[in-house]
């Protein structure tokens, strides 16, 4: 399969319809995760509780990027992109019946269901604009690393946008009219996906096989494994443990402070992320990507791995220092985890390359499912130890987890070489 020259309308048109369908989505699945984790934990829900709510999410990415790359490869990178915005629809709709009537965990059922559900959606939208990346982005002089770290990078910015859209609609319009508004309005953007979508991505073949998913080279699998752990790194304190830790802190119990709460939460998340895809979007031209040989910029890997281990490290002895919460430490919090979202950025950004320059055109949906698949299971455990950790141990056990993750990712990465 050969790549389509971005200098083609119809490369360039499918590139950015691609994009656009892939920003609005994450825009709602940003807000929707916001909107899930502050509305249950008003309602008294535990932090295990609260991971409870978002593992079938994750278990639903793990299966669905297994069976993503060969359906896409089978039937088309523009059928599971479709199918992944319907999807997030059906899910957003099924929210808005949610009675504060029900038993707690009929509620807790009913909604770690239609989260699996919009973990699909999430893993069938990812998969299929990134490995849209790989046949549309131009070959030679850091193209791939250049659109792929766009892509990503403005991605991440918009769902950081989705937190703090979130975090404002709660407090303003409530949990069933947000939740209504964004389905309508994703429904709006894919009418006009379907519409205006160019031709320019492959339609898929009848011969692909399930079996190919899984990947024969040593590269990707050590790849998938780095990317697990960088993934149960961030996931382990940002699900559960920093917004439960900071609404603690900032809410006095009363609606005004749990507004305010709210708020700040979302704010936070928000810049946190807006500035890790920013990062993202630039780490090509930080690491000279157009310049370098790929041998370096594989090793590049290891070296940022190892970075980022001191971050949270630091962060998890300083928490445990400190004792009880303060005005004083929150602000040092905030000021580490934005180091901790910019060296992450990077490792991210150098992963998202990676696993596109080592796949093949013929299979690059499978080995991106495979990939992808690797940062849902990463989803997964940083969830589930979120509350776990959290539960037991505080903050300071988040971050220590995150850290021991960290250096797993790094020890993984070192394993990368250059073909």
């Amino acid at each position: 399969m050969t790549q389509t020259d971005m200098s083609k309308p119809s490369g360039l048109a499918a590139y950015i319809a691609v994009t656009a369908a892939y920003w609005a989505f994450m825009l709602t699945d940003g807000a929707l995760r916001m909107l899930v984790l502050l509305h249950f934990h008003t309602l008294g829900f535990s932090p295990v509780q609260l991971a409870y709510l978002f593992l079938l999410y994750e278990v639903a990415g793990i299966v669905t990027n297994l069976s993503a790359g060969w359906i896409a490869a089978r039937f088309g990178l523009t059928s599971t992109l479709y199918v992944g915005l319907g999807l997030q629809i059906i899910a957003l709709l099924a929210l808005t019946q949610l009675d504060p009537s029900w038993g707690l965990w009929v509620s807790v059922a009913f909604v770690i269901g239609v989260q699996g559900l919009s973990g699909v959606a999430k893993d069938l939208s990812k998969m299929s604009a990134k490995s849209a990346v790989k046949l549309l982005a131009p070959s030679g002089q850091g193209g791939l690393f250049r659109w792929v770290a766009v892509l990503t990078g403005s991605k991440n910015a918009v769902k950081g946008f989705g937190f703090l859209l979130g975090a404002a609609l709660l407090g303003l319009a409530g949990f069933h009219a947000a939740v209504l508004g964004m389905a309508l309005v994703l429904t709006l953007v894919l009418i006009a996906v379907i519409l205006r979508m160019p031709p320019g991505l492959p339609s898929g073949k009848k011969g692909a096989k399930f079996k190919e998913v899984f990947s024969k080279d040593r590269n990707i699998n050590w790849l998938s494994l780095a990317r697990v752990f960088l993934f149960g790194a961030r996931d382990v304190w940002v699900v559960v443990g920093i917004p439960v830790y900071f609404y603690a802190v900032l809410s006095d119990g009363s609606e005004a402070g749990n507004r305010l709460a709210f708020f700040t939460i979302g704010t936070f998340m928000a810049v946190w992320t807006i500035l890790y895809g920013a990062v993202q979007a630039y780490a090509p031209k930080a690491l000279r990507a157009a310049t370098r040989p790929e041998p370096e910029i594989i090793a590049a890997a290891r070296l940022w791995a190892l970075m980022l281990l001191w971050a949270p490290l630091v962060l998890a002895a300083l928490v445990w220092w400190a004792g009880d919460p303060a005005s004083w430490l929150t602000v040092l919090l905030v000021a580490g985890l934005l180091v901790f979202g910019a060296i992450f950025a990077v490792n991210s950004s150098l992963h998202s390359y990676l696993i596109l320059a080592f796949s093949k055109g013929e299979r690059v949906t499978m080995d991106v499912g495979f990939y992808y698949m690797a940062n849902a299971t990463g989803r997964l455990l940083g969830t589930l130890m979120s509350g776990v950790s959290y539960q037991l141990g505080g903050l300071p056990a988040c971050l220590l987890t995150a850290a021991i993750f960290v250096a797993i990712s790094a020890l993984a990465a070192g394993k990368l070489r250059a073909e």
